[in-house]
């Protein structure tokens, strides 16, 4: 048989490799032949940066076939992974130089590298960014109109809805704060600053302001009139307030004795006005001379049977210096001077007809012989008899002991009325 073998060495066997695409190629022949593809022909791949080939080396083999591909084929880099609540796009999907932008959801922020490229080294430049909620969520608080306050009252009640968040990113909220008083409470007069805060689940915070503002009507402030006193309730000029008056004993009141405040800010009724008593001495009996002063002042009568007694003389001499004190305690002196048919009767300046002097000294059993003085009440009650001058300071502290006398000076006290002497 005939070797053919030597005929296939040195003969051309494989497809040959002019060209790699991409790349380069150098062969060389076992035995240095011209042909570079003959059996045994050794190819090293050489493949432009980004590209690669399966194997640096292909070899002619038996079969008439190179030992493995050598194209150079393009570097490809590992698939991403998708961030969470995010995304990303590419230039040219996972190839050699694509180059990927990621991106978020509403209401989230990236963070990390915004972009990558694939490397040569089949490695991307920068690993996957995270999105996380960095958006605070939004809320708007409610727009409120002055409220009044109600009749006699210093307070609103104010109500409203309470707002609802929203966040832009995941939509779930975990809170709602609100910073003041609820809603239905009553707001005193006055600007009072609230506010919301509401929370998401990263931590994130959005807050709104708002404001309350409570009015109160009011009408013109009343003045206690002069020898009066003058008691509101509620704050004294607010809508619905009521002020009452009293005159101090001895004055008599004209106009309203009590007026309210209006819706229109004005006040009801008229003027209040305290008149000094005009004591009638033309009755016919003495008794109906005292009911004048009934509930209203205090009397003492001083009886002497002359103008010359020395007793008198001493105990008006005293009470000249105290009329302060006799004002302030509702005193009105009643002075009776001699005997009948000649006995003279006096209030300050106003004369008693001496039928009617007569007649007082009756009534409450008064001597015309001796000097006396006599204490009565504004119950009328005879309280104390004295046959003997006192000083001012004993008679006063006497009428201090009364029970309606302490109910006075406290409504004296807070009028601010006193004496300084």
């Amino acid at each position: 048989m005939r070797n053919i073998f030597p005929a296939v060495i040195g003969t051309p066997w494989c497809a040959p490799i002019k060209y790699v695409k991409h790349g380069s190629v150098s062969c060389s022949a076992p035995t240095g032949q011209q042909h570079k593809n003959v059996m045994g022909t050794r190819c090293k791949i050489r493949c432009k940066q980004g590209y690669e080939t399966q194997s640096s080396e292909v070899v002619c083999m038996a079969s008439r076939r190179w030992s493995s591909n050598y194209a150079c084929q393009e570097v490809r880099c590992p698939k991403l992974n998708m961030p969470v609540n995010g995304g990303y796009k590419c230039s040219d999907g996972s190839y050699f130089n694509s180059r990927c932008e990621f991106f978020c959801a509403p209401g989230f922020g990236l963070k990390g590298q915004k972009t990558t490229t694939c490397q040569h080294n089949k490695a991307w430049s920068a690993g996957v960014p995270t999105c996380v909620d960095m958006d605070p969520p939004k809320i708007k608080c409610p727009n409120l109109k002055d409220k009044w306050a109600e009749p006699g009252k210093l307070t609103a009640r104010v109500t409203w809805d309470t707002p609802e968040g929203v966040d832009t990113a995941d939509g779930i909220l975990t809170d709602v704060v609100l910073k003041g008083k609820p809603s239905k409470s009553n707001f005193p007069e006055g600007l009072h600053k609230l506010s919301y805060t509401v929370f998401d689940r990263a931590g994130n915070k959005g807050s709104c302001r708002f404001t309350v503002r409570v009015r109160v009507r009011r009408c013109s402030q009343l003045f206690a009139p002069d020898n009066g006193y003058m008691n509101c309730d509620s704050d004294g000029d607010n809508y619905g307030a009521t002020c009452s008056f009293k005159c101090t004993g001895g004055h008599e009141l004209s106009g309203s004795a009590a007026r309210v405040c209006q819706y229109g800010l004005t006040w009801s009724g008229t003027e209040t006005k305290c008149s000094p008593m005009n004591i009638n001495v033309g009755v016919r009996t003495a008794a109906a001379l005292l009911d004048q002063f009934y509930e209203k002042r205090r009397l003492l009568i001083i009886s002497a049977p002359t103008a010359a007694n020395h007793n008198y003389r001493f105990q008006m001499t005293n009470l000249q210096h105290a009329q302060c004190g006799l004002d302030l305690r509702h005193v009105t002196v009643i002075e009776v001077v001699g005997t009948y048919p000649a006995q003279i009767g006096r209030i300050r300046h106003t004369v008693l007809p001496p039928g009617l002097a007569l007649q007082l000294r009756l009534l409450l059993r008064i001597s015309q012989r001796s000097f006396q003085m006599v204490l009565v009440d504004k119950q009328g009650t005879d309280k104390q008899r004295y046959p003997f001058p006192i000083t001012a300071a004993e008679l006063f502290t006497t009428i201090d002991t009364f029970p309606l006398r302490k109910d006075e000076m406290v409504l004296q006290q807070e009028a601010g009325q006193t004496c300084h002497s």
